[in-house]
C-alpha cells in the first residue's frame, strides 16, 4: 500500500512498517533502520504518521558539502546508581545507552552529542564523580569526538570545572565547524544574577544565559555565513519552569543573522517541535524515562547537502524531517 502525504512516501504492509522519505531511498542503506515488526511498531508509538511532519521553511544549500553530516544525539540520561523515582529509571540508563551505541556504530556517526542531565544528583561529591565516571566510560567508547551540554543535574552536586574535567571538555559553551555547518553549544546553567550553578546553589527553574555569553554568541554568529545548528539543555522556545528566563533575548540573537536553522534541546523529557521566526526548536525525549528498552529514546541526525535535516528517531524518539520547499 503506497500513501503520499506532504512530500513523504509511506509504504505500509500488514506486518511491517517501512517509511521512505522522498530523496532518501536506499541512501547508505538508512531506510533499513525504519523497518519494524508490528509488535515493535505498536510499542514505539512515536513513529506514527503524524510524528514526522515536513516543516516547509527555507533551508540554505550547504557550500562545499557533498555527503550528509551524520551525528548521534541523546539527552537526559540522568544516570545514577539508585532506586527508581516515579518514571525515572536511573540504573537502566546503562543498558539503554548500550543499545544506542550499537545503532550509532551501525550509522557511522561523525560525532556524538549529549544535551545535558548526563547524571542525576548524588548526596556527595565523591559519589557524584563515580556516577559520572561510570556512565562516561561506555559513552566515550561510542565515538572519538563527543560534545557535552551542561544540564542542571550535571552541576547539582559538582561544579562546572569538575564535570568538564572528568569528561575532557575545556569549555561549557563554544562552537565548531563540520563540512560547511557551524555548530554552537550553549550553557544556560546560570542564575538570574549571573552566578553559575554549582553544589545546590540554585533553583532549577532559574535558568539564564548571561550577557557575556550572549555577547560571545552575537560575535560567533556574525563571524560565519554557514548554516548554524545550536545545542542547548534548557528550552529556548517556552516560558515557565522548563524555559530559559531570558529566552526572548537569546532568540533575538539567534535570529539576527538569519542563518540559524535548528536548535536541539532537552530538559522537559518530551518530544516537541516548534518553529519561531524560521528556526526549528526541536525538543528531544529523555533516555531515563520508563523501564525497559521499549522506553529508550535516541536519534541519529543527518544534515543533507541540499540543506534538509533528518532526525532518525529510535524507540520513543520521534522521527522528523524539515527542509527546502
Amino acid at each position: 500500500m503506497l500513501l503520499q502525504w506532504k512530500g513523504l512516501h509511506i509504504i505500509r504492509a500488514p506486518w511491517t512498517f517501512d517509511f521512505r522519505i522522498a530523496g532518501m531511498i536506499e541512501m547508505n542503506g538508512m531506510d533499513n533502520h525504519f523497518r519494524l515488526s508490528r509488535r515493535n511498531f505498536l510499542h514505539r508509538g512515536a513513529l506514527v504518521l503524524g510524528a514526522m511532519p515536513m516543516i516547509r521553511a527555507k533551508m540554505p544549500q550547504i557550500a562545499g558539502q557533498d555527503k550528509p553530516v551524520r551525528f548521534g544525539l541523546v539527552t537526559d540520561l540522568h544516570y545514577a546508581d539508585k532506586a527508581n523515582a516515579g518514571t525515572r529509571c536511573y540504573r537502566e540508563t546503562l543498558d539503554k545507552l548500550a543499545e544506542a551505541a550499537l545503532q550509532f556504530q551501525k550509522d557511522e556517526i561523525e560525532f556524538l552529542v549529549e544535551l545535558g542531565d548526563f547524571i542525576d544528583a548524588a548526596n556527595s561529591v565523591s559519589l557524584e564523580k563515580q556516577y559520572l565516571k561510570t556512565v562516561n566510560q561506555p559513552f566515550k567508547q561510542i565515538c572519538d569526538e563527543r560534545f557535552y551540554v551542561l544540564g542542571n543535574h550535571c552541576v547539582d552536586t559538582l561544579n562546572k570545572q569538575e564535570f568538564l574535567g572528568e569528561v575532557g571538555q575545556a569549555k561549557s559553551y563554544f562552537s565548531f565547524d563540520r563540512s560547511g555547518i557551524h555548530f554552537v553549544v550553549l550553557d544556560s546553567c546560570f542564575r538570574s544574577d549571573g552566578k553559575p550553578y554549582e553544589r545546590k546553589n540554585f533553583e532549577w527553574t532559574d535558568a539564564n544565559i548571561p550577557e557575556d555569553e550572549l555577547e560571545w554568541l552575537r560575535d560567533d554568529l556574525k563571524a560565519t555565513d554557514s548554516p548554524v545548528v545550536v545545542f542547548a539543555h534548557q528550552r529556548l522556545d517556552v516560558d515557565g519552569s522548563y524555559g530559559v528566563r531570558n529566552n526572548i533575548a537569546v532568540r533575538e540573537v539567534l535570529e539576527s543573522n538569519g542563518n540559524v536553522v535548528a536548535v536541539f534541546q532537552g530538559h522537559s523529557h518530551k518530544n516537541e517541535l516548534k518553529e519561531i521566526s524560521g528556526i526549528r526548536y526541536c525538543t528531544m525525549v529523555a533516555m531515563v524515562e520508563g523501564s525497559g528498552l521499549d522506553h529508550n529514546g535516541y536519534s541519529t541526525i543527518e544534515i543533507l547537502p541540499e540543506g534538509s535535516i533528518v532526525i532518525h528517531g529510535f524507540r520513543k524518539q520521534e522521527s522528523r524531517r524539515w527542509g527546502k520547499t
